[in-house]
């Protein structure tokens, strides 16, 4: 893989992860990370639509007016969040259920908006592909890290699997809001 790709697709776990660098997506992050399993799904769903939304923007860049561009910006990303919700709930009902309106904020998502705008209207298909992937899956890490330790505390177990003694009572304050 060529340096610059490289560094647009792994950039994002590191040096400028949106969450604990950009300081974006920290509404979703603190709803859906009370277990793992939710994590995974909101990982995948936000990746899937933050690469193919840059992808489609980046192809459209040059024929986008830019009277309406945050318009077209917005109606892609609600489209594959429309697509994305309707396959959670067709495959995923349960783990759907536990997302329910989170995942319709992906549109507002501020790292779904922010690459698309200030990354995707300027660069190639290929790059931008790249970086919704890349800061898609830097969310995930971060999401998936901290789903793990608050399930982990929370109820004694981990995807489900109980990982401490029976008699572990969970720790509630860790299943809350301020214990994200």
């Amino acid at each position: 893989m060529a340096s610059a790709a490289k560094k647009l697709l792994m950039d994002p776990f590191s040096d400028n992860n949106p969450i604990t660098v950009q300081v974006l997506g920290i509404c979703s992050a603190l709803a859906v990370t009370v277990k793992v399993d939710t994590a995974i799904v909101m990982t995948l769903a936000l990746t899937s639509v933050l690469t193919l939304s840059n992808l489609i923007i980046s192809v459209l860049r040059n024929v986008i007016p830019s009277g309406i561009r945050m318009i077209v910006e917005m109606a892609v990303i609600a489209s594959l969040v429309i697509i994305a919700d309707q396959l959670l709930r067709a495959y995923l009902f349960d783990i759907s259920k536990q997302l329910s309106v989170f995942v319709g904020l992906i549109i507002t998502n501020c790292i779904v908006m922010g690459r698309a705008e200030a990354f995707a209207l300027q660069n190639p298909p290929k790059d931008s592909l790249l970086d919704g992937l890349g800061n898609g899956l830097g969310y995930g890490i971060i999401l998936i890290a901290v789903a793990s330790i608050r399930e982990f505390f929370g109820f004694g177990s981990w995807l489900g699997f109980k990982a401490l003694p029976e008699n572990y009572m969970g720790n509630g304050l860790v299943l809350l809001a301020p214990g994200a």
